[in-house]
């Protein structure tokens, strides 16, 4: 009998952390505004919120390499959005993650205008006292249902990821 209640509260926890992330993640609308920072293609994009980021060209078309390129904003959004999650998840299993990394590598299909994505392969570093096979569903959770940008890259390439937990 105890079983059967502590199996419905898990349940009961994931539906309701399910519908917390879904609403968290269901904007409506998002403005966004940008502006050159300088010529050529030095630009500060800033939310409604008032925070920026910038972005630049590679030299190798006259940019400056002053900030991050656009497909670079890209990886950048994958990992902060998976780790978001990953964090989310592992807090409501109750773990003791005490930081978080994600080292990203891409590859870029060549010679073709323009240059998606072929393949992204992400390595979490996990930091805690954290239970294996939580990690693991955390991860695999979050890149296969909850993050946003996942679901955007992958139907044109292929996100692969592993991870290792270290000491705090």
């Amino acid at each position: 009998m105890k079983k059967d209640k502590l199996n419905r509260k898990k349940y009961e926890l994931f539906f309701i952390f399910d519908r917390v992330l879904n609403s968290y993640y269901n904007h409506i609308q998002m403005n966004l505004t940008l502006s050159r920072l300088s010529a050529p293609y030095h630009f500060a994009i800033k939310n409604e919120s008032g925070n920026t980021v910038e972005t630049d060209a590679s030299t190798d078309i006259g940019g400056g390499d002053a900030a991050l390129r656009p497909m670079e904003l890209l990886l950048a959004g994958l990992s902060s959005c998976s780790s978001i999650d990953v964090v989310l998840l592992l807090q409501k299993m109750r773990q003791p993650l005490t930081d978080i990394r994600v080292d990203i590598k891409a590859e870029r299909r060549q010679n073709e205008t323009p240059s998606l994505f072929e393949k992204i392969h992400l390595h979490f570093v996990l930091y805690g006292a954290l239970d294996h096979e939580k990690a693991q569903k955390a991860i695999d959770m979050s890149i296969d249902k909850y993050c946003s940008v996942a679901k955007i890259l992958e139907k044109t390439c292929t996100i692969s990821w592993d991870f290792e937990i270290l000491p705090a």
